[in-house]
């Protein structure tokens, strides 16, 4: 049960392009989509447990957790909507680059060779994921390019941040990542929609809302098996399960024609993976707790 609790997470992430792309069909820019769920969510949230909000004056990290959170969705949300969905999912992927060079520098952590090896692993298969036919150098060639690679470091801070915060109470971490999911979609959608580059919430059509529910609904759901399945596992195991929303994202989008598979991505795709599955069973595995909370 801890196992298929923690797939069943992965599957809301790898399909959750979905209903973010129907959303954009009626108006609604993904920005404003993670805006308004989240904001719901943490309205809910920090009414039902009021008591959380006291950790964030024994635990100002959080703000930086809550950040972290807020930028790692945003990037995602809105690659995942705009580009190719596996091209987004294996970029935002980079765990091993992003882990092992924030915990350098923020942790002091030197890297050791299985580490860099790792490193190397995963920079070879970008390489051959971005290296297409016509592309002069193997770097990001689209906004969604950007902003997938741009997630996953999110998401690699939002890691680290959390082995900072690993004394502070799960309820109060989950609550800063909300907030900050809501406050970061909401901030940047206001400057998109100032700046004219995202329309208006307000001339959206009606239709979103019931795919807006049914996303809220699936995020809720994934979060409560996250926190049931994750600590009930070995950490190594629950990362390797996660990998699994890069299956569910790359057949949902292959077969509904969002994104293509040709043998360059398949190789890269398996570098990468493979890169992040070493990491998973190298690594020294934090307090359960914190992996339970350490993604949203």
């Amino acid at each position: 049960m801890p196992a298929l609790a923690l797939m069943f997470n992965a599957f809301v992430w790898g399909v959750s392009w979905i209903p973010f792309r129907q959303i954009a069909s009626h108006g609604l820019h993904p920005l404003w989509t993670t805006c308004l769920i989240y904001l719901v969510i943490a309205t809910a949230m920090g009414l039902v447990r009021r008591h959380a909000w006291k950790g964030f004056a024994a635990f100002p990290m959080l703000v930086a957790l809550g950040l972290a959170a807020g930028f790692t969705n945003v990037g995602f949300n809105w690659a995942a909507t705009q580009g190719d969905v596996v091209r987004v999912v294996l970029l935002f992927y980079l765990m091993p680059l992003w882990n092992v060079l924030l915990s350098w520098l923020l942790l002091g952590e030197r890297p050791t060779s299985g580490a860099l090896a790792r490193v190397a692993l995963a920079l070879a298969g970008v390489t051959v994921v971005l290296k297409a036919p016509g592309v002069d150098w193997p770097v990001p060639s689209s906004l969604p390019d950007w902003l997938g690679v741009a997630a996953g470091f999110s998401f690699a801070l939002t890691n680290i941040t959390l082995r900072h915060l690993r004394d502070a109470p799960g309820e109060s971490r989950a609550l800063a990542m909300f907030c900050g999911c809501a406050v970061v979609g909401g901030v940047t959608a206001l400057i998109g929609t100032t700046a004219g580059g995202i329309a208006s919430p307000l001339l959206a059509s009606p239709g979103w809302l019931g795919w807006a529910l049914l996303l809220g609904a699936g995020f809720i759901v994934a979060n409560v098996c996250l926190q049931y399945g994750a600590p009930k596992l070995a950490t190594s195991t629950s990362s390797v399960i996660m990998l699994s929303e890069v299956l569910f994202a790359s057949v949902s989008s292959v077969a509904l024609g969002a994104a293509t598979m040709d043998p360059r991505i398949l190789v890269g795709g398996a570098l990468i993976v493979l890169g992040a599955v070493w990491s998973a069973f190298a690594r020294t595995a934090p307090p359960r707790d914190d992996r339970a909370s350490a993604s949203t």
